[in-house]
């Protein structure tokens, strides 16, 4: 039972494909079962094909071609080869075989014709050959042939899908987006937001078009661009959408690509990946997650040959090798810059870093304007109030959000997305779905509406918290019960009075069920962590502790300062008990703050509550209400602009 959820962080990577391995296939024994049962049925497809060719018509016997002529119901004779085909008064066609090689007329004689009878019979002589005959003479040939070489080329390819890999390994696995593609081809208009972002590429679009205005007035033309943003902030679609608007191909591959278990595979990879810009340039090459590879090296993880520093070695000496008149950009994008190598990020190399932020209110909304292009919306959705709610969210929450909407309106058979689906997809996205036949039993349902009207009863008086939008005690995800509270404006800096407020929320569920029922439960032990550890950073990282002073005690592992690893230090024991002592100090009044609020306001927690245990869920223009029948003024955004700083 948390009272605040943030949205987590998704990867919107487009246009990428994943390497699917290469099957096994089928054993040799049941190749070769396979290829003996398509020889026999080429082979009785064959001599049906034949028969049906050479009879062509109804064949009779030559004994009763005979006496058909004797009894006048022939016209003419056509003689091709052994065969003979007779045309009837009717106009009927049979055919019949002669004897060998014996003439026609001598055989009609055996059979008792005399030469007047065959006389008076038109006869043709026509010589073999033609379609027919060639294809009758050399099928019996060919077609066993064609039939080996088609065995022996489909046990070739499944040789060379396996065990032929390994010639394959050196080559690189990047993905070409042309820029005659349509359907995968973006552009700056496809992405909303991110105007200093794309003010920045805007050049080297410029220069991909016209790189002689950069190069006439002396401009050393930037080689590589570090971009650099929480995940999900749409790192790649600029980087695709850079090269659609400079019309130029996109090469993509992640930096785990580069690395296999072979010595040097990496480094090969690299080589053929910029051989191959190279021969396609003007052209982009964007390497997606470079911290994969390009983490900094001499720490000490794998040893001086180790096949990730091969391979990062590689991509400085192919970033340096490049000529201005080349017209090749390297694009990288990664959410960890602070493990990069020194090297990469030298002037030279990665000489360009933009930074991509979380998107704000208007950005939010254009976001949203995007992904609902191919969506019917309904006439009451308000993309507005949505970004009002949605604050913290990247660029690929707000696309899962209205894909979620999407879903939600079709499972329940509607052709059009209303605002009442954004405002239930927003929640699927921060908490997870609804779990309606999670049951409370009628004591869990009343401590979990204690606690909730805990959470949003300390939130509505002090200060400083943030107002609430919405409490239910309905079941997501792993919550039993949620406080939904969300800023009046965005907020890229977070006071101390701000934290000691959001504290005393966090421990407004706990004193709830503790004054209620003189009892406590484990509904709150992830309100607790989420406390514990905000008080533990106001000491150690933020500085916000009287006693201990702007002093740093703890770092973030595995960040890197001038080429080498930082590791957290081993702290003193005295300090180590007086980072203790100022956190306990911390939460302990923060405890007493909201202790005062709940006995002041018992009559207005008693409401909430059971307005909870009634409805289940109580939106924001009700618990307004709620507060104002109490006495309590609920926060408008006026009241935030005339706090005092700190």
């Amino acid at each position: 039972m948390s009272e605040e959820m943030t949205p987590g962080d998704l990867h919107g990577k487009k246009g990428k494909k994943p390497a699917v391995p290469p099957s096994e296939g089928p054993g040799i024994w049941m190749q070769l079962a396979v290829a003996f049962a398509v020889f026999l049925v080429l082979s009785a497809g064959y001599s049906a094909v034949r028969k049906y060719i050479e009879s062509g018509a109804d064949e009779i016997a030559i004994s009763q071609l005979a006496n058909d002529i004797r009894d006048d119901k022939v016209v003419s004779l056509t003689v091709e080869g052994d065969t003979i085909k007779a045309t009837y008064k009717d106009e009927s066609e049979k055919t019949s075989q002669k004897e060998g090689e014996a003439p026609l007329t001598e055989t009609l004689a055996r059979y008792g014709l005399s030469p007047e009878e065959i006389a008076a019979i038109k006869i043709e002589i026509q010589d073999q050959g033609g379609a027919r005959f060639w294809f009758l003479t050399l099928a019996p040939l060919l077609i066993p042939v064609l039939l080996l070489l088609g065995i022996m080329w489909f046990l070739s390819r499944q040789v060379r899908g396996a065990g032929m890999q390994a010639f394959t390994f050196g080559r690189s696995m990047a993905r070409l987006i042309s820029p005659e593609d349509t359907v995968q081809k973006v552009t700056f208009a496809d992405v909303a937001g991110a105007k200093e972002a794309k003010a920045e590429l805007a050049e080297i679009v410029d220069f991909l078009k016209n790189p002689k205005k950069f190069i006439q007035i002396g401009a050393r033309i930037p080689k590589g661009v570090l971009l650099m943003g929480a995940p999900g902030t749409g790192k790649t679609l600029l980087a695709r959408a850079v090269a659609g608007e400079a019309g130029v191909p996109f090469f993509s591959i992640s930096g785990s690509e580069f690395v296999e278990m072979f010595v040097g595979v990496g480094a090969s990879r690299v080589r053929d990946l910029f051989q191959t810009a190279k021969k396609a340039a003007p052209a982009i090459v964007f390497m997606d997650e470079i911290d994969a590879v390009g983490r900094v090296r001499g720490s000490g993880v794998g040893g001086g040959n180790d096949e990730r520093e091969q391979t990062l070695n590689q991509i400085l000496v192919e970033m340096d090798g490049f000529e201005p008149n080349e017209k090749v950009i390297v694009m990288a994008a990664s959410n960890r810059p602070d493990v990069l190598d020194p090297a990469l990020l030298r002037p030279g190399r990665f000489d360009r870093r933009v930074t991509i932020d979380l998107p704000d209110r208007s950005d939010r909304e254009a976001i949203l304007k995007i992904h609902a292009r191919q969506k019917p919306m309904g006439p009451d959705t308000n993309l507005m109030v949505i970004a009002e709610r949605t604050p913290g969210f990247s660029g690929a929450d707000l696309a899962n959000l209205m894909n979620e909407a999407a879903i939600l309106a079709a499972r329940e058979d509607r052709k059009e997305v209303t605002q009442y689906d954004l405002i239930r997809s927003i929640e699927k996205v921060m908490l997870g779905p609804e779990r309606r036949s999670h049951v409370l039993n009628k004591k869990e349902k009343e401590i979990t509406a204690y606690h909730e009207a805990g959470h949003a009863l300390i939130a509505s008086v002090l200060t400083y918290a943030d107002p609430v939008h919405k409490v239910s005690i309905i079941s997501r995800g792993r919550a039993a019960g949620y406080t939904l509270k969300l800023p009046l404006e965005d907020r890229r800096m977070q006071s101390k009075l701000e934290f000691l407020d959001d504290i005393a929320v966090s421990l407004g569920g706990y004193i709830a069920e503790k004054m209620i029922f003189n009892d406590i439960t484990t509904g709150a032990s992830n309100d607790l962590q989420v406390l514990s550890a905000l008080a533990r950073d106001m000491v150690t990282k933020y500085g916000m502790s009287d006693k201990m002073g702007p002093v740093a005690l703890e770092a973030a592992p595995g960040r890197t300062l001038f080429g080498a690893g930082i590791e957290p230090g081993e702290l003193s024991e005295e300090v180590s008990a007086a980072i203790d002592s100022e956190v306990k100090k911390i939460v302990e009044g923060a405890y007493k703050r909201a202790e005062d609020v709940m006995k002041k306001y018992r009559k207005v927690l008693d409401a909430i509550a059971k307005q909870l245990i009634e409805v289940e869920t109580i939106e924001r223009e009700e618990f307004e209400k709620i507060l104002i029948a109490h006495g309590i003024v609920p926060k408008k955004k006026e009241d935030i602009e005339h706090q005092p700083l700190v």
